[in-house]
């Protein structure tokens, strides 16, 4: 045997999980990384921080052109605080809840639901006028066809903050409770961390990285539909991760690879999205069969794939346009092939609207 022939024999090495996806245990997150983002925001950041927040954002606010410093200061130490007060507040809640005995009661999980509304639209409130951020929603639809009935709304997902937008908007504009599927390194804000581990959430390890056995989305999915009520939403994101011309090119090769030419071909043809995944929505319309589907597009977010890329256009004036299309329960055809065609021929829509209404460079 040639030392080639050897190298090919050997079995191939698992991916290496990075230090990034090896999130600290439960008891470290809440124990050590919650009190040190207090500490950071309320012990000796008032001077380094407050002020200079105070300042710098009454300067960007004020003065025309990019102040692009100034910005990025203003919104991630206000981020901060925000990420302080509500661990304070969540711990308030905590104590009160009897150290955790009614935590997961109704009244609880509303008052968690409040702290998230009140954040996020903070936060917005504060994006629209440091960063000029315009935030329009077209026909969203998230009440139509849906009153008093669950929703499940399919996303887009591209550049950062979308679920953001979208999340704020299910609980402040339309009174939604909505449930969401994430990745699980998003725990490493603890604020986050804490309050969608009290509410109706499901943290998902990529499967490149998962454990044998682990769950996975479409699992996670169907579970977090079966528990949703009235006037609950799901949120669910198909293609998985925020396109990038990279990803698309791997998941269409994928596609190929498994023996799905006509779905690749398809596809290629959609170059503003990722080919979506068809089973997580499966999942929830097997357990939800009434409840009402709203489909998101959105642009003004998808040249943001990078550090880089934030860093180049974050001061610049941004409007993002979402757009809402609505399909009713009887709509929605039998049979799992059948579903997987009728999503991708959404998301065709999707593309084709997306190319009508994308920024021109």
């Amino acid at each position: 045997m040639t030392t080639a022939d050897a190298r090919a024999a050997k079995p191939a090495k698992a991916p290496r999980r990075s230090v990034f996806w090896r999130l600290p245990p439960v008891w470290v997150r809440r124990v050590v990384i919650a009190p040190l983002i207090v500490l950071a925001a309320f012990v000796w950041l008032p001077l380094l921080v407050w002020i200079g927040v105070v300042v710098a954002g009454v300067v960007a606010w004020a003065l025309p052109g990019r102040v692009r410093v100034l910005r990025v200061i203003f919104m991630a130490g206000l981020y901060l605080l925000w990420d302080a007060t509500a661990l304070v507040w969540m711990f308030g809640l905590w104590v009160i809840s009897g150290f955790g005995w009614k935590l997961r009661t109704p009244w609880f999980e509303r008052e968690h639901y409040r702290i998230a509304g009140l954040m996020l639209g903070s936060l917005f409130w504060a994006a629209r006028r440091v960063l000029r951020l315009e935030i329009e929603f077209r026909d969203a639809n998230f009440d139509a066809l849906a009153k008093g009935r669950p929703l499940i709304v399919v996303s887009r997902h591209a550049g950062p903050g979308d679920s953001f937008i979208i999340v704020e908007a299910l609980i402040n504009q339309y009174s939604r409770e909505p449930a969401i599927v994430l990745k699980d390194t998003l725990q490493w804000d603890p604020a986050v961390d804490v309050l969608l581990n009290r509410l109706p959430t499901r943290f998902v390890t990529p499967e490149r990285h998962r454990k044998p056995g682990a769950p996975g989305g479409s699992a996670s999915i169907g579970e977090l539909a079966a528990g949703l009520e009235g006037e609950d939403a799901l949120l669910i994101f198909p293609e998985g991760a925020n396109a990038t011309p990279k990803r698309r090119e791997r998941r269409i090769a994928e596609l190929r690879a498994a023996g799905h030419g006509e779905l690749a071909d398809r596809a290629e043809a959609m170059p503003h999205v990722m080919p979506p995944h068809a089973g997580g929505v499966l999942a929830a319309l097997d357990a939800r069969p009434e409840a009402a589907v709203v489909v998101v597009a959105h642009t003004g977010l998808e040249a943001l794939s990078t550090a880089r890329d934030v860093w180049r256009e974050l001061p610049v004036d941004k409007r993002i346009v979402l757009k809402g299309w609505t399909a009713a329960p009887e709509e929605i055809p039998e049979g799992r092939e059948a579903r997987a065609d009728w999503l991708y021929d959404w998301w065709e829509r999707v593309d084709a609207w997306i190319d009508e209404h994308r920024p021109v460079p």
